[in-house]
């Protein structure tokens, strides 16, 4: 067991439905009900998360268009409440998510215009000053690339993550060995995995990435899935998950957390478990 394993947080979206009385695009609640996005900010860190996400997955122009918000001023309120929940006792990690619509030619959606999303929304959370740039839960690694090149520009460590099946492919079909392939010109500090799956499916991923690349390896699986209205299913209670999610460390994963149904129980015991296996 490797004694540089940092522990990431857990689910942001579905553990602010948990908090929230009113289900809406979790992103408003940075101004709507910004005391629950400060107060899952600093449970995370007492939970002994080293990294903990500010609350921007999807606040870029796709999903934020048609409201009366800008996306500018949604992350910015986003990073500031992460930054007041962390008070300096841990990492923030701007979090970016996948557009809304697909990338020509599955969809409409212009790489030029895909590009002044990422950009938009990348550019105002290093403005409010992250440490870490996480681009996440992406399922095609033509638009993965985008998102990259928009962070590259920024003196700020990158790291991301995709979404996969079983078997290892994206919904794109994107594998394991193409991703790595793909990305090799981007100087990334980690890369891997994060929701879709369970620990139990989501560690033979791993393996895989570990013959198609020498970055260290991010794993964040499932505790479960969104159900619709905000519920969620836990599929996973906290000693399953932890359990099930452990034997990825056999493999070259320097961060380790959870997604979707995931919460600051199940990284306390996350992190009461890797500690207890430093020794």
């Amino acid at each position: 067991m490797r004694s540089d394993v940092t522990i990431l947080d857990g689910a942001v979206g579905t553990s602010l439905w948990e908090k929230a009385q009113d289900k809406v695009a979790v992103w408003r609640y940075n101004v709507e009900n910004p005391d629950i996005v400060r107060q899952l900010a600093s449970e995370y860190v007492e939970a002994g998360a080293q990294i903990v996400l500010a609350n921007t997955f999807a606040a870029n122009a796709s999903f934020v268009k048609g409201t009366d918000y800008n996306v500018r001023d949604i992350v910015t309120r986003a990073v500031a409440l992460a930054h007041e929940g962390i008070a300096g006792r841990a990492r923030l990690a701007l979090s970016i998510g996948p557009l809304a619509e697909l990338m020509e030619p599955y969809g409409d959606l212009t790489e030029d215009d895909a590009y002044a999303a990422f950009d938009e929304q990348i550019s105002a959370g290093v403005a409010g000053g992250v440490d870490v740039i996480y681009v996440q839960t992406f399922m095609d690694v033509e638009m993965m690339k985008v998102a990259l090149r928009a962070a590259r520009k920024h003196d700020v460590p990158v790291m991301c993550s995709f979404s996969f099946d079983k078997k290892g492919r994206t919904m794109m079909g994107n594998s394991v060995p193409l991703i790595c392939e793909e990305l090799s010109e981007f100087p990334l500090m980690a890369i891997g995995l994060n929701c879709s799956l369970g620990p139990d499916l989501a560690v033979p991923v791993m393996a895989q990435f570990t013959e198609h690349t020498d970055l260290p390896l991010i794993f964040k699986p499932n505790a479960g899935k969104p159900i619709g209205g905000g519920a969620v299913g836990n599929e996973f209670d906290v000693e399953t998950f932890v359990k099930d999610s452990l034997p990825a460390l056999e493999y070259n994963v320097k961060y380790i957390g959870g997604c979707c149904g995931s919460n600051p129980r199940y990284i306390k015991r996350l992190a009461e478990r890797v500690a207890e296996l430093r020794g």
